[in-house]
């Protein structure tokens, strides 16, 4: 028996991370050196990073967690910016993304943040109706940020406080 569990990624979760995000051509693509940033707590002046992930559990706790997803953000007073969020294609349209989005908005509100903001490909339709299924709005436009797919960022933002 399984279930589904949100908690704080660790360093131990970079590689977990970096192949989830190369099954899925919409995330953001980063090496292990800027996964690795997320928790070097040696950096000063720098935005304060979180990074969460989602994963399926076996009862039996000598079973490893089975990572099904991850969110990172990025924090400079007042305002989170929500850089990354994956969901392994075969765990899709099973409400994870909102688990994540769901934790992640509690620690915003927690922190006393004015508001989120977020940019995601135009044509990601799926991430795009999750973002207004939450009240993000949208805000702008980047015309032609992603230049490899001559493709307009759709900027959004949720008010939190």
């Amino acid at each position: 028996m399984e279930f589904v569990d949100v908690r704080l990624a660790a360093a131990s979760d970079i590689s977990a991370m970096m192949n989830l995000a190369r099954q899925c051509p919409t995330a953001a693509y980063w090496g292990a050196e800027q996964y690795g940033r997320i928790f070097d707590s040696s950096e000063s002046g720098g935005p304060v990073r979180l990074a969460l992930v989602i994963g399926a559990t076996a009862q039996d706790a000598t079973q490893p967690q089975c990572l099904l997803g991850f969110l990172v953000a990025s924090y400079m007073p007042p305002e989170w910016e929500l850089e990354n969020i994956v969901v392994a294609p075969t765990a899709r349209r099973k409400g994870l993304a909102s688990r994540l989005l769901e934790q992640f908005l509690a620690r915003a509100r927690d922190t006393k943040s004015e508001s989120v903001t977020l940019e995601v490909q135009e044509s990601n339709q799926a991430a795009r109706a999750l973002y207004r299924k939450w009240k993000f709005e949208e805000v702008g436009r980047r015309t032609n940020y992603y230049a490899s797919e001559h493709e307009d960022a759709i900027l959004y933002r949720l008010l939190v406080h």
